[in-house]
């Protein structure tokens, strides 16, 4: 599994927005976008833009916001772009739908893990299980109705517990429901798109994919 070694936080800097790949770190003083300029790293004060940006560069910096997002390589983003392409609907939606719905998105929504890059560790290190059944692939697809829960010898796991200590300071996405007795939670439903709060505009992957 192809992972990103360098600074996050130059990601976030570089799309000028938070993307909360560093979990509580992003929410405090220590975040490089409230520390910093929001504005790409590098020379005094960052790279300067010149000008109006074209319209292929625009539709390639919100492919790069969403693969960054949701911590994915090349080769990843295009496999999950081609299989929403093959289903029907409206493509920017369901790419967005398969993204939200992979096993790492929803152990990080539901608060097992503070970042969806440790969501993904948790995963293939086999703590986290689908329906009772352990499941080592972070971009395994869940559907409505499954159950997603930490392996009972797994809960007393030092990170697990930091997450789940901050559960009351999370909220969890409508689409899923969380027991946190049981620290247990389920697929209500597949997401719309007013259900994905994300600042990006999908569309324009799409028509940079159709060209």
């Amino acid at each position: 599994m192809g992972r990103y070694l360098k600074s996050r936080c130059k990601l976030c800097r570089r799309e000028g927005t938070k993307l909360m790949l560093k979990g509580d770190r992003c929410l405090s003083d220590k975040c490089a976008i409230v520390k910093k300029r929001p504005s790409p790293a590098g020379g005094a004060g960052g790279v300067k833009r010149r000008g109006k940006i074209s319209e292929y560069a625009a539709q390639l910096r919100e492919k790069q916001k969403i693969k960054r997002i949701y911590c994915l390589l090349e080769k990843q983003f295009r496999l999950t772009f081609e299989k929403a392409i093959r289903k029907k609907g409206i493509t920017g939606e369901i790419l967005l739908q398969n993204l939200e719905t992979r096993l790492d998105s929803i152990v990080y929504y539901l608060n097992f893990a503070s970042s969806r890059n440790m969501a993904r560790q948790l995963i293939s290190h086999g703590h986290i299980t689908v329906n009772g059944i352990k499941v080592s692939i972070p971009s395994y697809t869940c559907k409505v109705g499954d159950k997603i829960a930490i392996k009972t010898k797994s809960k007393n796991i030092r990170p697990i517990l930091e997450s789940i200590n901050n559960q009351s300071k999370a909220v969890v996405p409508a689409w899923l429901e969380l027991d946190q007795e049981k620290l247990e939670g389920s697929v209500v439903s597949i997401p719309k798109r007013a259900e994905i709060p994300l600042p990006v505009n999908e569309q324009q992957v799409v028509e940079l994919y159709s060209k």
